[in-house]
């Protein structure tokens, strides 16, 4: 059995087989409450003691609490409470929270001052699989090492010599008011000056963690709201529905006559639009338009943004006529923050749909982006399809290949001569990248360029490679 937990974004995997049992949820609850309960607003050190020490008698000791949230899925019941025992069992206090999107549970482990948050959730895959994501005090993902050190306690016996007994154990506290606040801070982030009157929104919230908020946010707003999955039953997250098969909201959007339709993921950390034609606005495309936007508007910090491998070379060229520069961080949205972080900008981003607006959100918040995106279609006065317009886009082909193992592409003589040939058929004029998917057991391979029918072949070529090498 591999020792792994933490991929790109979390823990992820089939529920109840490993790494996602209840056994590795106590595990990691206890680790965590370890790693995170020791210091109010904490810096993480992996180097503190393992030791409890009594309360003290005379002097009340401040006990750390931890806010646990979920998506819509049937395994969330089983996950959650294997969380909240393993963190009870540290000493530390639960808030459960129940359903709500990702950055909604970053938000409240910031505004309740909780010394971390964990949301359980698998993001788009299907409602089989589920995750755990970890938050620090200040709403922001782990980093890699204090991922690495909850990890290795939770395969070691470390821990074990951390048994508090009487008082020392912790509570689990179920607060249902958490859907107002989050809802409040959403609204707030949009103008005073600006609403949402006469604007028709057809919204698919892929029966996931945004069902109940998401509505309320642009109804309150103004706008006229017709929803769409919004009827979780445990099963039927991302089922043909959300942020996966933006195409469902595209011919809603054209049906209803709506100005716009908005694909939301199973954790609502993503955000993908259809405009009043039913054209699919992807991620890349609401990057470009918001930064356009930003940077008339004198608000886009250095006139930069930061996206991934994944973003095609059309956003990088418009941008760049616009005087806008582009960074590329690694794959995965808490790689595009820390580099968001580390060089002081406000906006960046994946394809997929995780949009970061750094200076209202710690995470990609689909909701954000949405509203992000309905300011600039009021502040202008132009449809969505004419702001998309200005992000021209090159044609890209993407294959996702099912593997039975991760092992490294340039081990195989054939992957690598395909991959090789590609880029050179392409010059300067288009750009391959293939990887390893960090949630799933997939090679992802993207070829992009001028010439689709080229591209096709070229993305076909290496996905038969790897097919023959690793499915």
């Amino acid at each position: 059995m591999s020792q792994k937990l933490f991929g790109t974004d979390g823990i992820r995997g089939l529920a109840n087989q490993f790494p996602m049992t209840g056994e590795i949820a106590m595990a990691v609850g206890r680790a965590v409450a370890h790693v995170l309960r020791t210091h109010p607003r904490n810096v993480v050190k992996s180097s503190l003691p393992v030791g409890l020490k009594p309360l003290d008698s005379k002097r009340q000791v401040r006990r750390a609490k931890i806010v646990i949230g979920k998506d819509t899925r049937l395994s969330g019941y089983m996950i959650e409470q294997a969380l909240a025992s393993g963190v009870c069992s540290m000493g530390a206090d639960v808030i459960l929270i129940g359903p709500l999107p990702t950055p909604g549970v970053a938000f409240v482990t910031q505004s309740m001052r909780a010394d971390a948050g964990i949301m359980i959730s698998a993001s788009h895959n299907p409602y089989d699989d589920n995750g755990i994501k970890v938050f620090s005090a200040d709403g922001y993902k782990l980093p890699d090492e204090i991922e690495d050190e909850i990890e290795r306690l939770v395969f070691s016996k470390e821990l074990d010599k951390s048994r508090p007994t009487a008082d020392l154990v912790g509570k689990a506290f179920r607060i249902d008011d958490v859907h107002g606040r989050y809802l409040v801070f959403l609204k707030s982030l949009f103008p005073r000056d600006l609403d949402l009157l006469g604007v028709r929104i057809v919204l698919d919230c892929a029966n996931g963690a945004a069902y109940k908020v998401a509505p309320l946010v642009f109804e309150e707003l103004g706008a006229e709201v017709i929803k769409k999955g919004v009827s979780p039953d445990g099963l039927n997250i991302n089922d043909k529905c959300g942020a996966l098969y933006p195409e469902a909201i595209s011919g809603f959007t054209v049906r209803y006559r709506a100005d716009i339709g908005i694909s939301l993921d199973g954790d609502g950390d993503r955000c993908i639009l259809s405009d009043e034609n039913g054209e699919i606005v992807d991620g890349d495309q609401i990057i470009g338009l918001c930064a356009l936007q930003m940077a008339q508007e004198g608000i886009l910090k250095k006139n930069t943004v930061v996206t991934t491998p994944m973003s095609n070379i059309g956003l990088e060229l418009t941008l760049k006529e616009h005087g806008i520069a582009m960074v590329r961080a690694q794959v995965g949205d808490r790689y595009v923050v820390d580099t968001m972080r580390k060089n002081g900008l406000n906006l960046g981003g994946e394809q997929s749909g995780h949009i970061v607006f750094l200076d209202q959100s710690t995470t990609g918040d689909g909701i954000v982006a949405a509203l992000k995106v309905l300011e600039a279609m009021r502040r202008t006065g132009r449809p969505l399809s004419e702001l998309k317009r200005q992000i021209k886009l090159f044609p890209q082909v993407r294959h996702d290949i099912r593997v039975s193992r991760k092992e490294p592409l340039e081990n195989f003589p054939d992957v690598a001569k395909a991959i090789s040939a590609a880029q050179a058929a392409l010059e300067d004029k288009g750009r391959v990248f293939v990887r390893y998917s960090g949630t799933e057991p997939l090679a992802r391979v993207m070829v992009e360029g001028a010439d689709y029918e080229q591209i096709q072949g070229l993305a076909q070529s290496i996905a038969s490679s790897i097919q023959k090498v690793l499915s």
